[in-house]
């Protein structure tokens, strides 16, 4: 029996749930060792390191990465929004606004020449205004005021992993084609970082999460969206890189962190963040056979989430990347229920993704 064999199919909102609140797990769960070398992680949490949120006897919150991630939910359901109504909207656009209103959020101003966004239902949210080291990239790059693009981009050299983290949501949208879902998430990372590399990142990483809500399997979708990467004719060989040798190391399976960090990378830039997210993902495939007392889905969730985090690195970010590929790919079945209890605001998260289910399936 294969992992791939289930039952049925996630439906759409469940994937979409499972996406974004596993994504915030993940982020949650790594937020707690952001700035952690793995020698003091194994000091805090012992051998195997963080691998449940019972550890943390402080509780835990959720970063910037879920916080943008789910602005950027509200910008693709604004122009979603338009579109039901007949109206066209330039969608870049919306999610600029959107990010702009997140940037009110962290207490910075984005200038007179900046676009005064009309206020939306994600700002009242109060958790979403807490600064929770957000990305200087992301920071500086709205507070332009300018709409970046990919040809008269802002902070051209940066490719930081700020790109990634939040663009899960552009692959969780039906009935759009790969395409489409690659150039959407690539034009939104031109608003912030303007390396080919961030741009080609956010892009390959919303194609696989895509690639999975329409019924591939983890190694199928891992294995084409590398391959679509070593097409991409940008100057940027880092992600093809990066991405093939995430797929060699999972063949290894489990591995040491000093390896994981020492193949690729630490996650602080966006092919790597990508690349530890998905090889934690595709080396923690359990064997149906074997027993545990979660469901094969929970099990896998832990483990790669857990393999995610432990490194010295941007564990929150590569945290995040896990979650959202095993919640788009197995949907809500996978999320354990101690850690979603833990959870910061799950309402909010829930909140932004009920209004997608709405706007892209007509689900109230």
């Amino acid at each position: 029996m294969s992992i791939e064999t289930r039952a049925s199919a996630p439906t759409l909102k469940s994937r979409i749930n499972g996406c974004l609140l596993g994504g915030a797990l993940g982020d949650s769960l790594g937020y707690a060792v952001e700035f952690d070398a793995i020698d003091e992680i194994r000091r805090r949490f012992g051998a195997q390191g963080l691998t449940g949120f019972a550890e943390l006897a402080n509780g835990t919150h959720f970063s910037d990465d879920t916080q943008m991630t789910l602005y950027t939910v509200d910008g693709l359901v604004e122009a979603l929004e338009w579109a039901n109504s007949g109206v066209g909207a330039d969608v870049n656009a919306c999610l600029w606004l959107a990010y702009l209103r997140w940037l009110a959020t962290q207490g910075e101003d984005a200038g007179p020449a900046a676009p005064a966004p009309q206020p939306r239902w994600i700002d009242g949210n109060t958790v979403l205004h807490q600064r929770r080291h957000p990305g200087k990239a992301c920071i500086s790059g709205l507070a332009t005021g300018e709409m970046g693009t990919s040809v008269r981009p802002v902070n051209p050299d940066s490719k930081g992993c700020g790109t990634v983290m939040r663009s899960a949501p552009f692959g969780l949208i039906p009935h759009i084609t790969p395409d489409a879902v690659y150039k959407l998430s690539a034009d939104a990372a031109s608003l912030t970082h303007g390396h080919p590399s961030a741009r080609q990142s956010a892009g390959i990483f919303s194609l696989l999460i895509h690639r999975l809500v329409t019924g591939e399997s983890l190694q199928e979708a891992a294995a084409g969206v590398a391959a679509h990467a070593a097409t991409l004719t940008d100057v940027a060989p880092e992600l093809p890189e990066r991405l093939a040798a995430a797929l060699r190391l999972a063949d290894k399976g489990v591995v040491a962190p000093e390896e994981v960090v020492s193949t690729l990378g630490e996650g602080w830039v966006a092919e790597e963040a990508l690349a530890v997210g998905l090889y934690a993902v595709l080396a923690t495939i359990p064997d149906p056979a074997a027993g545990g007392r979660d469901p094969l889905p929970v099990r896998h969730f832990r483990a790669a989430v857990a393999l995610a985090v432990n490194h010295s690195g941007d564990s929150d970010s590569t945290g995040s990347v896990a979650g959202n590929i095993l919640g788009a790919y197995y949907g809500e079945d996978c999320l354990p229920g101690e850690w979603l209890e833990a959870l910061e605001a799950p309402e909010v998260i829930r909140g932004m993704a009920d209004q997608l289910v709405k706007v892209t399936t007509g689900e109230g």
